[in-house]
């Protein structure tokens, strides 16, 4: 499996395309930072003034862990769209390019192909997220140097010493790693009904929109499902700032989120199999 593995990361990263997604990462990180480093003490002050009107804030309180942390928050809702720019071309692609017939002439099993597609996916998925985390975590580091986190919720504010900061990160990137691979894992199981890798895409998009309406709407038989919902449980990387931790929501949140790319990844075998190959 492995000669094809590095065939199919041969093919991904031939593609100009593929790079769409690093550069769209370190332009909007870039840009945040650029903004921060301008007018950071400005956004901060009006950020906070309901606070200082009662509380004296004192310390450096815009520092890289607080960048990284509005980073995230910005850039995990665009990922989805830049995993299924990829994920959803491995099966449709081959197929809109008449090669899928070709490939499955080869002494090569379908099973062993698909997870070889799909473990190439997954790895330009984490290739992504490592990326988005240097840029994010160490470059604003860098810039901003480090300090305690403070985070405004809802109806809290959260102060994390910077000593319990870092591990706190590696965690949260670790739970986007699972997230995007769910997401990565439904584009892939989408491009294996489609000649073309437009459907796979727009659909991926199109129903973690919807999941996400519904995960917000606050209807009886809607509230029933939201536990079921991937996408309910995306953002439970924002469990690790908590303080302290509630471990218990953020590993049945991973649990689930594993669940589903087991789940995607098992559908697509079976699909594909049962697939007549007409390209």
């Amino acid at each position: 499996m492995l000669p094809i593995l590095q065939i199919e990361l041969f093919k991904i990263f031939k593609r100009p395309r593929t790079y769409i997604s690093f550069v769209a990462i370190g332009a909007i990180v870039v840009l945040i930072q650029l903004a921060f480093y301008a007018e950071g003490n400005n956004y901060m002050a009006f950020g906070l003034q309901s606070l200082t009107q009662s509380f004296d804030i004192q310390g450096k309180v815009l520092n890289g862990y607080l960048v990284c942390y509005i980073i995230l928050q910005t850039l995990l809702i665009h990922v989805p769209l830049l995993i299924a720019l990829v994920a959803g071309d491995q099966i449709a692609g081959e197929a809109n390019m008449g090669t899928l017939r070709l490939l499955l002439t080869k002494p090569v099993s379908r099973t062993s192909l698909l997870m070889a597609k799909f473990s190439a996916s997954t790895i330009y998925t984490l290739m992504l997220l490592v990326w988005m985390a240097f840029l994010a975590l160490l470059v604003s580091v860098l810039i901003f140097g480090t300090g305690d986190l403070m985070i405004l919720k809802s109806e809290e504010v959260v102060v994390l010493n910077k000593a319990d900061v870092l591990w706190r990160y590696f965690a949260a990137f670790g739970f986007a790693a699972i997230a995007m691979t769910t997401v990565a894992a439904l584009s892939f199981l989408l491009s294996i009904f489609a000649e073309n890798s437009i459907g796979p895409i727009v659909s991926t998009m199109s129903i973690i929109i919807l999941f996400t309406i519904l995960s917000t709407m606050d209807i009886p038989f809607f509230n029933a499902l939201k536990p079921y919902l991937f996408t309910t449980h995306m953002i439970g990387w924002k469990g690790f700032f908590d303080a302290p931790v509630s471990w218990s929501p953020v590993l049945g949140s991973a649990s689930i989120l594993v669940f589903h790319i087991f789940l995607f990844l098992a559908t697509s075998v079976i699909a594909f199999k049962r697939k007549d190959i007409l390209s």
